[in-house]
């Protein structure tokens, strides 16, 4: 049996991908590593600090100690340091978006991208535009930063936050092809929106992640 490791940079996505591993891998054994300091040291210090990049680069390797045959990263901030982890590991290590992102690429020419932190917007927008360069594909990109959303969230004002990301999807959802979610916290507000405002597919990052990994595992 195949042993999945997953470094999530909060306690919130376990669940979520305990849900999603347990229907599409229901054959694979899974583990939890949990730091939240990397995302909240990310966010005081506006992006991904050497430092902090060598912590996640611990980390996977302490996934690849712990026996895991992959491993999944599930934030995007710290992409650029998943990315350099996967070369200091005998095991493959996917970062949470990369497969959102190729899918993006297939979709669609005009590809639009909504985060509600800078640190994500910028790394996700980075990512899809370099799998459009692997794919050998021309895209239109379109960056939204919902400011504001993610601290009403974190002060626990869901409301203000979800409000605010819809805004965005709806005001996207007319000039572009597909949508990326830049974090997977944005999720739940797509199944709030009526049906006739999504008028393109809105792409989130931890299904797609789990669906790609089941096809391979």
């Amino acid at each position: 049996m195949k042993t999945l490791g997953l470094l999530h940079t909060s306690a919130t996505l376990v669940p979520i991908f305990q849900q999603l591993t347990s229907e599409f891998l229901p054959n694979v054994k899974t583990f939890n590593i949990v730091d939240d300091s990397l995302i909240k040291n990310v966010i005081t210090c506006g992006e991904l600090t050497p430092a902090t990049a060598r912590r996640v680069v611990n980390y996977v390797g302490s996934a690849e100690a712990a026996g895991a045959d992959y491993i999944l990263v599930t934030c995007s901030s710290i992409g650029a340091a998943v990315e350099a982890s996967a070369a200091l590991t005998k095991v493959p290590v996917l970062r949470v978006d990369q497969p959102m992102a190729d899918r993006a690429v297939l979709s669609g020419k005009r590809i639009g991208v909504i985060a509600t932190l800078p640190t994500t917007l910028q790394p996700t927008s980075d990512l899809v535009t370099r799998r459009a360069l692997v794919a050998n594909k021309q895209i239109e990109l379109t960056s939204r930063l919902c400011e504001g959303a993610f601290d009403a969230l974190m002060s626990g004002d869901a409301a203000t936050h979800d409000r605010m990301v819809a805004a965005a999807l709806r005001e996207l959802s007319s000039t572009v092809d597909v949508i990326v979610l830049a974090q997977a916290s944005m999720a739940r507000v797509v199944e709030t929106l009526d049906p006739a405002e999504r008028k393109v597919p809105i792409l989130a990052s931890p299904a797609i992640a789990i669906q790609h990994l089941a096809s391979i595992l």
